[in-house]
């Protein structure tokens, strides 16, 4: 007869008792909501670990308010939004994780662009605090604030990535985006040149919020 030590016997005893649990658990390991830190990991190849993205196509996710960030989430998971690249990475997302990287990159800082196109920031300060009274079109600082620090209704603006900035106002203006509320975006784009759209995209990037 062979004699199993007591310690070894209790060890095999949990042990089974563990791969019974395992066993009879529905929930399998690929259900489990992965770490904030893992899951960063995969936001940050296009947004950088802070959120300030420095591809241009991509937008700067720091500062934004936690609310419209959830929601814009939201939007690329139901396809209310559609984008070639977050279409497809949404769908690696659980909705549960979206307060907490919403929640995460609302709470970091914005960093200031740049630019050297000294006249087009000069017409696009114009159009953002004042409009374009030949079109109609409404100040960007009505919505989003005379800093473009926004609200959890309209996005922060201050800081972000020109070239994201157009493609965005070419998107409401061509309803290629629209999931404005109110079609708000679109109305405003729609009443916007490209000339005029690219200088306001110079000026939000070059934007810093008051201090």
């Amino acid at each position: 007869m062979i004699t199993i030590n007591s310690g070894i016997a209790g060890k095999l005893r949990a042990f089974g008792a563990l791969l019974g649990m395992l066993l009879l658990t529905p929930t399998s390991y690929a259900d489990d909501i992965p770490p904030l830190e893992e899951r960063l990991q995969l936001c940050s190849g296009c947004h950088n670990p802070d959120g300030n993205s420095v591809i241009p196509e991509n937008p700067k996710l720091a500062g934004l308010d936690k609310k419209y960030l959830q929601r814009q989430m939201e939007d690329f998971k139901s396809g209310k939004r559609s984008n070639e690249i977050m279409s497809g990475i949404i769908t690696m997302v659980d909705e549960k994780e979206f307060k907490a990287l919403a929640t995460y990159f609302s709470g970091q800082i914005r960093s200031v662009g740049a630019t050297d196109k000294a006249e087009l920031v000069a017409e696009g300060k114009q159009i953002f605090d004042e409009g374009v009274i030949g079109t109609a079109a409404p100040a960007c600082a009505g919505c989003h604030n005379e800093d473009g620090s926004g609200s959890s209704a309209f996005p922060r603006l201050n800081g972000q990535n020109s070239t994201y900035v157009v493609n965005q106002l070419l998107n409401f203006k061509n309803a290629v985006r629209n999931n404005d509320p109110k079609a708000v975006m679109q109305s405003v784009a729609k009443r916007l040149n490209e000339k005029e759209i690219a200088a306001v995209a110079e000026y939000i990037t070059t934007l810093k919020e008051a201090e």
